[in-house]
């Protein structure tokens, strides 16, 4: 038996959730359109815990969402992640932010886009088939009409996540298909934990690190006017 808390901070939707043997058995999510996960995120996981019924002893592993995403929202997750690993001696799990999306559809055939904004036209992207196996690496990369044009050109592809919604006007092509309203999840996390689990592929808590795919960079903030 698998015990397995999941946390998902890398987009504005901040999710937790307790799985046994790859099945959910409490979920807590927020999504409102701002990364308040600095918030909401241990509350998230005191009340998950207190749902299941599940103390932090009889958790057998924490699993994280590790990225590409939010720079502070992966902050978040995985500072929090790696804290209760060290805590209560638990293993470390890190799950494919991309991958973790992909799993929120079913497909019969075709392959699947997963697509987080990464600002302007740019956005981290994956390819997936209908088995949620990954036939394209993970790029940052800019959209224009001609993005995509091997696979729409062979078939069906469906595009999810918030990077999705910016490709609706670009992509034009009659084998494009956007899917709404899909954001990473700790819901999908919990089959993918519980498989890494069963094949002890864990993370060396003291040196692991979020896969950003691109440096931070901050933005300057707008210098105020003075009064006089």
């Amino acid at each position: 038996m698998a015990i397995i808390l999941n946390i998902e901070t890398a987009t504005k939707n901040c999710s937790v959730s307790i799985a046994k043997n790859g099945e959910v058995l409490a979920i807590k999510e927020l999504n409102n359109g701002n990364y308040s996960h600095a918030e909401v995120l241990h509350p998230f996981i005191l009340d998950t815990l207190k749902e299941a019924n599940i103390s932090t002893e009889e958790i057998q592993a924490v699993a994280v969402s590790k990225g590409p995403g939010s720079y502070t929202g992966l902050r978040i997750g995985v500072s929090a992640a790696k804290g209760l690993c060290f805590a209560f001696d638990k293993p470390l799990i890190s799950i494919n932010t991309l991958e973790s999306l992909a799993n929120a559809i079913v497909v019969e055939k075709g392959v699947i886009v997963s697509m987080l904004d990464a600002r302007r036209m740019e956005v981290y992207a994956s390819v997936f088939d209908e088995n949620y196996s990954e036939i394209r690496e993970i790029k940052a990369e800019i959209i224009d009409e001609n993005s995509f044009s091997d696979y729409l050109e062979a078939g069906k592809v469906y595009f999810l996540g918030d990077g999705a919604h910016k490709c609706k006007e670009v992509i034009t092509h009659e084998n494009a298909n956007f899917i709404d309203n899909k954001f990473p999840s700790a819901k999908q996390m919990a089959r993918l934990s519980y498989n890494k689990y069963k094949k002890n592929d864990i993370e060396d808590v003291a040196y692991f690190e979020p896969f950003y795919l691109k440096d931070f960079v901050a933005i300057p903030e707008k210098k105020k006017k003075p009064i006089f």
